[in-house]
Order: C-alpha cells, then sequence, then structure tokens
C-alpha cells in the first residue's frame, strides 16, 4: 500500500496526531518491529548527554503541548 499524506497542508497538532495513531498501531504488534543497529548508537549518545548533564528529558505531554503550541 502506498499514499501519502497532505504534509504541507496539515497542522503540527494534525501531524502529531498522525505520528501518535501510526506509534500506537506499531506497539499493537511490537514482535514485528525491529530497531536498525544505528538506533543503538544513537540511544548510547543520547544517554550520555542526559547523564553528563548536557540534555535533559521532557516528559512527552509537555513536549506535545510544546509542538502544538509552534502551530498557533
Amino acid at each position: 500500500m502506498s499514499f501519502e499524506l497532505p504534509l504541507d497542508q496539515m497542522s503540527v497538532a494534525e501531524k502529531v496526531a498522525a505520528m501518535e495513531a501510526i506509534w500506537a498501531s506499531l506497539c499493537n504488534r511490537p514482535v514485528d518491529v525491529t530497531s536498525p543497529a544505528w538506533h543503538d548508537k544513537i540511544l548510547s549518545e543520547r544517554s550520555k548527554r542526559i547523564e553528563s548533564g548536557e540534555a535533559t528529558l521532557t516528559d512527552w505531554s509537555e513536549a506535545k503541548e510544546r509542538l502544538q503550541n509552534l502551530g498557533k
């Protein structure tokens, strides 16, 4: 199946909602989803940045709200 979303016509809130729907669908069948090897490297780098204080974690609801406010 192939289709395109009208991303240039979607608001930030609509894009976030689409991502959440896709993510929820993927989570329903986690056995079918495998991460590529480069994910481990990225996760390791991000963990080091958090441990060193160079980066911080943001609660998903707060991040989602900030993203939604970008479109306003």
